[in-house]
């Protein structure tokens, strides 16, 4: 009975490479399934329905300039390089129509016969700062006449003493 029970050599020995020389066809044919079989198990992946890619509204330049509102690089000023100049309003026009365009967008916060109202008091306060001592007396003097009528004027009120 011993003699008919044969010792098997373990997996991991018959995948050495000096073993699988002397390996019949059978041997190796089941050595790759189990392989496969390995292989197989470890490799797993989700059933997911294929996600639709989003349209991205991405605009490439090759240059950062419109992003950061930079002038042209090159400049002249009072007729020192009259085509450096010529390159200046070209190259900066773009931006200065822009520019306009945001102006004539913007209203002016102040009317205009608000802002004359406005110009004829400062004109009086201004012109009253400036005047002589003589004609800001005159002009108090006048104030308090014209108050007078219209609010009467109270008594200055005195300390008076206590009694003892």
């Amino acid at each position: 009975m011993a003699a008919e029970v044969k010792a098997k050599l373990s997996k991991n020995l018959l995948r050495m490479k000096f073993m699988q020389r002397g390996l019949d066809s059978q041997t190796k044919k089941q050595l790759e399934e189990e392989e496969k079989k390995i292989i197989s198990e470890e490799h797993w992946y989700l059933d997911l329905p294929d996600l639709k890619e989003k349209e991205s509204f991405i605009i490439e330049e090759r240059s950062f300039m419109p992003c950061e509102d930079l002038l042209y690089g090159r400049m002249s000023f009072k007729g020192f390089n009259p085509e450096i100049e010529k390159l200046m309003v070209q190259m900066n026009s773009k931006s200065k129509k822009e520019e306009i365009e945001v102006d004539d967008k913007m209203e002016a916060d102040v009317s205009d016969e608000e802002m004359a109202r406005r110009y004829e008091t400062l004109v009086g306060t201004i012109g009253k700062k400036f005047l002589k001592k003589r004609d800001q007396r005159v002009l108090q003097d006048e104030d308090e006449d014209e108050n007078s009528n219209t609010r009467p004027s109270k008594a200055k009120k005195m300390f008076l003493k206590p009694q003892d």
